[in-house]
């Protein structure tokens, strides 16, 4: 017979490990290669020390003269705060109920809830991984045929949304019913919450508080507490091509980078007119796009040998090379369920009949290497 109890074992016992897994290996291919690890983390801050440069004690003498000066390493010491990301599954009095009699019925509920989770979770982080840490989605300005968005790349229907006016003030929240990406419109379930020119969207309680993803080392005036006036190498490479995309230019990053900053790319991705311009540029000389699997099961094509993925969320004409061993995942904990104080994960919502249980993860992304970094903006088709 399927209770309560028996929900709780199951989601304790045989579905974290599973979720954890996914969640880890298979909602990005980027995700996938960055190192996770609780090293550095300090209550509720990740303290760590970013080395740059070379040690300073070496040198040339006579073979009686002095010995070279001893210098250490440099460093800079990168602070940032613990973020919190949530995900919730809800479900009915009524369902469990309805399959108390059958444990494959309730398997079945349990793993469609799952699965949305994993869902919404494929697209949050996704999006973060490639953003700012502000949880902006995208501004709204006027057009001849209404009030429209910048960018529709990281909205999707059922997202629940925050609206501050051009003045920063909360509007009011929404969930959005329908994305127009053709016209850049969008629609939402409040009737009350007019969009507007100079209004900003966000996701619900999120403003602020997101994960520092990698559009943060190219955007602002500081990273991880650090000026960047202040260390000027802080800045990663960046050009504005302006134009198609071809071999010369992607090598000349990539050969800026190793030499400048001693940093090795072994990660591309790109927007998806950045993409198409490359397979363009290919086409042209009649060469043969080579494939790649990579780890989690992605399949993409590749660049001498580097994966070239496309990603939704990387901005309209964009390309990032990484090095993607520079970045570290500092996590307090991997995905935990939250619990009450006798260990229950199923909490019942006030005056409904239905449970809920959170998944919580406090974690944060810091590049060692910023300058290791590679943009190329202004990418398009010939």
């Amino acid at each position: 017979m399927v209770t309560l109890q028996n929900a709780e074992n199951a989601l304790k016992s045989v579905y974290l490990g599973t979720v954890t897994d996914l969640l880890n290996t298979r909602v990005n291919p980027l995700l996938t290669k960055i190192e996770q690890t609780s090293a550095d983390v300090w209550g509720k801050e990740i303290r760590t020390a970013a080395r740059f440069g070379i040690n300073g004690g070496i040198g040339a003498g006579d073979e009686d003269g002095d010995l070279p000066d001893a210098y250490g390493n440099n460093y800079l010491q990168f602070v940032t705060t613990l973020k919190n990301l949530y995900g919730q599954i809800e479900i009915s009095d009524k369902a469990i109920r309805a399959s108390e009699d059958g444990r494959g019925a309730f398997t079945d509920l349990l793993n469609a809830e799952l699965e949305g989770l994993l869902n919404a979770s494929k697209f949050n982080l996704g999006r973060m991984l490639y953003g700012d840490g502000t949880g902006k989605l995208c501004s709204f300005s006027d057009s001849d045929a209404g009030v429209v968005c910048d960018n529709t790349r990281n909205l999707i229907e059922g997202l629940v949304v925050d609206v501050y006016g051009s003045s920063g003030t909360k509007k009011g929240s929404a969930r959005i019913t329908y994305v127009d990406r053709k016209s850049n419109k969008v629609q939402h379930d409040n009737s009350t919450l007019a969009l507007a020119s100079g209004d900003v969207m966000y996701v619900q309680g999120s403003k602020d508080k997101e994960i520092t993803g990698i559009g943060a080392l190219f955007d602002g005036t500081s990273i991880y507490g650090v000026q960047k006036s202040a260390h000027p190498f802080l800045n990663p490479y960046a050009k504005d091509v302006n134009g198609a995309i071809d071999e010369i230019v992607i090598q000349e990053a990539i050969d800026a980078l190793e030499n400048d900053a001693g940093s090795t790319v072994d990660f591309i991705a790109c927007s998806q007119d950045a993409k198409y311009s490359f397979i363009d540029y290919m086409s042209s000389f009649k060469r043969n796009i080579d494939f790649t699997e990579l780890e989690g099961g992605f399949k993409t094509i590749s660049y001498n040998g580097l994966p070239l993925v496309y990603d939704r969320f990387v901005p309209d004409g964009c390309m990032y090379l990484l090095n993607t061993k520079a970045f570290r995942l500092h996590q307090l904990c991997d995905w935990r369920f939250l619990e009450t104080e006798n260990g229950k994960i199923l909490r019942q919502n006030q005056g409904k009949p239905t449970y809920t249980a959170t998944l919580v993860k406090y974690c944060d992304l810091i590049c060692q290497k910023p300058n290791g970094q590679a943009k190329l903006s202004g990418i398009k088709r010939a």
